[in-house]
């Protein structure tokens, strides 16, 4: 058994005066005796201050920093609790570890790489390594990428990196998730194992391996499990709601010496399902340590009452979940707005004219956000701030017009509608296998000499310039053009998107993007979206109006700071504004449509919109379209249930001209 050192200074005699800085729920947390414990932290009720002032309550009692084990999910959260921890006490906290689990996991195998057959120099590979590791073993087992429809490494990454984290075999993610490579599901398999074995020819790990040789090292050798186990006697677990089972799996070995494992997050927060997250981690702490202590955190310190008593009435009809009701420290707000719309574009024009109105009222632009269910649901309004001159940040990814598979697909109506646009022949080119570079730039300079550009990629002239390995993909795109070309098109801008995606662009999507469902949804819209004009050349125009104006983005000194914000959900947990617009509360968009196959989706999504209601401290606007164009017909679109499901009294409804 490894023997300890210990040379950290304790606190000095000024002692915390804990009932005058935390409030009654939170002084439980902070001076409860050793034993599992499982924190119950609403929106906005003050976790991080928490979980802070229990690490100085632990060190002001005696225990030694270098027995505490903090994890967080993200180094940055961990530094700052331990930078007020040493306000708080005026110690050093350098002894303690804090962390992800992923830097936690690297601290543990640098001392003990040499037992998992490693050298404790290995090299760490990050998101583009391990894929261009990938590509080194496909190469190396000759497998047929070009003539076969085959994955590329960034979704056999996710592939892998989904199953490490859950657990679950291979063959099961492919048939949940990319049941259209089920045809590849052997080669997928044999792909798994090379990759392991040649990382550690080449002495590397790769985020996975982080925890899974972490987990390893603690079952194979116990001697070591009982050493992390021994020296840290308190482990404290923040967003516990986000671990996925490998994490949740190793506290548990860490712990089971001591039990002393406080976790603290909100099952009702529990919205990362897609990324690996195990709901049943926190729902299920209690079966797994039935002498565990529960405390709830429910004074909110963020939103109006208002805002609240929409949140807990809309969450309170989730059957698994911890009961909790958050009450509000504000006094009263403005009533929550249910707003019912035409459609997109009037969804669009209400809240750019509700947020100018709010500008002007004093608040920032920087304190208003418009969220949204998935990414393509923003594009009405980005094109409607645009033509308002309302500057604006897309926290969700790229601007939707910014990203690779819509600039893809507009890039054949390009050449379409202009035979000498370079960019747009090289792009499209560019998507069929086996016509790299080299060929596309070939391609060009014989069609950039030639009257008649679509005529002449039909000669045998072009067919000479592409490689044998292209000629399947030459074929495909020749049909795609021809497609494009017939007359009862007649530049109608939405049978063209059409006429793309069936020409090849949806096996490149599934092929290439791990989130080919949400990018396939965004294409879907832009066709849906492109009903509106009576021709390609106005289609194009607007597109093209709106990629200038984002390419000169306003003057950055002025505006850095003064920016609306524009953010899916999921990308917003955690933050927080003034006021927030929450846009295409429709059934079918939210929940989405998708998630309610999955007996656990719908309780997901109502999370989901649990989160989003608490982001808002002063005001809260319920967007939903009425009507909408799908496959150049209009329908009608029933409210969320979420809106359905919320009683009288909860909100107030705004009729708009």
């Amino acid at each position: 058994m490894a023997t300890y050192v210990l040379k950290t200074k304790r606190a000095k005699t000024r002692a915390i005066d804990y009932e005058k800085e935390l409030n009654p729920q939170q002084l439980e947390v902070v001076m409860a005796e050793e034993n599992p414990i499982l924190v119950i932290a609403g929106a906005g009720s003050g976790k991080t201050r928490t979980v802070t002032y229990r690490v100085a309550r632990l060190v002001e009692t005696g225990i030694d920093p270098f027995r505490i084990l903090l994890v967080t999910f993200t180094n940055k959260a961990a530094r700052e609790m331990l930078r007020r921890v040493e306000g708080l006490l005026d110690i050093p906290t350098r002894a303690l570890w804090g962390g992800t689990f992923h830097h936690i996991g690297n601290l543990v195998l640098r001392k003990h790489a040499k037992l998992l057959g490693y050298k404790d120099n290995y090299t760490i590979l990050d998101r583009e390594d391990a894929k261009d590791l990938i590509s080194s073993v496909v190469a190396e087992m000759n497998i047929d990428t070009i003539s076969k429809r085959f994955p590329l490494p960034d979704v056999i990454e996710a592939i892998l990196n989904l199953s490490a984290n859950t657990g679950r075999k291979i063959e099961d993610i492919i048939i949940e998730r990319y049941q259209y490579f089920w045809d590849q599901a052997e080669a997928i398999l044999a792909i798994a194992p090379k990759y392991r074995d040649k990382k550690k020819r080449l002495n590397a790990m790769d985020f996975d391996d982080l925890l899974l040789n972490w987990k390893s090292l603690l079952l194979g050798h116990p001697e070591v499990a009982q050493e992390y186990s021994e020296r840290f006697q308190h482990i404290l677990v923040d967003e516990y709601q986000d671990t996925n089972k490998l994490q949740a799996e190793i506290v548990d070995i860490l712990a089971q010496g001591h039990r002393n494992v406080m976790v603290v997050g909100d099952d009702s927060q529990s919205i990362y399902s897609f990324r690996g997250a195990n709901f049943e981690n926190i729902i299920e702490f209690p079966k797994r340590y039935p002498d565990a202590k529960i405390f709830r955190l429910e004074i909110n310190y963020r939103s109006t009452p208002e805002i609240l008593k929409l949140a807990n009435s809309s969450i309170s009809n989730n059957e698994r979940q911890f009961p909790k009701s958050l009450r509000a420290m504000r006094t009263g707000g403005e009533m929550p707005a249910l707003v019912p719309l035409k459609d997109e574009i009037m969804q669009a024009e209400f809240a750019a004219q509700r947020i100018l109105e709010l500008r002007d009222q004093g608040v920032p632009l920087k304190e208003i956000a418009v969220l949204y269910r998935a990414h393509y649901q923003s594009m009405e309004l980005q094109l409607e701030l645009t033509r308002r001159d309302i500057p604006f940040e897309v926290r969700s990814g790229l601007r939707f017009f910014e990203q690779a598979h819509i600039k893809d697909v507009v890039s054949f109506l390009r050449l379409m509608c202009n035979t000498s646009d370079e960019i747009a022949w090289k792009r499209a080119l560019k998507l069929f296998k086996g016509i790299g570079p080299a060929t596309a730039d070939a391609i060009w300079t014989l069609v950039s000499s030639s009257d008649d550009p679509l005529r002449t990629i039909f000669t045998e002239d072009a067919l000479t310039i592409v490689p044998s390995r292209g000629r399947a993909g030459w074929s495909k795109f020749l049909n795609t053009i021809q497609t494009l070309t017939k007359e009862e098109l007649e530049g109608a801008p939405s049978p063209m998107i059409e006429a793309v995606l069936l020409g090849g662009y949806m096996e490149y999507l599934q092929e290439r993007w791990p989130d080919y469902e949400n990018r396939a949804e965004d294409l879907e819209q832009l066709k849906n979206y492109s009903v509106r004009f009576a021709n390609l050349e106005t289609f194009l125009s607007e597109l093209a109006l709106l990629r200038n104006v984002v390419g000169e983005d306003v003057v950055e000194a002025e505006v850095d700071e003064e920016r609306l914000i524009l953010s899916t959900i999921h990308q917003a947990k955690g933050l927080e504004w003034s006021y927030v617009f929450l846009i295409s509360l429709c059934e079918g968009k939210f929940p989405a449509s998708k998630s309610l196959n999955d007996p656990k989706g719908e309780e997901e999504e109502r999370r989901l919109f649990y989160v989003a209601v608490t982001r808002a401290r002063d005001g809260l606007y319920l967007c939903y379209p009425y009507f909408t164009i799908q496959r150049g017909t209009g329908i009608i679109q029933r409210p969320s249930r979420f809106i359905k499901e919320l009683p009288e009294g909860s909100f107030e409804r705004w009729d708009i001209e």
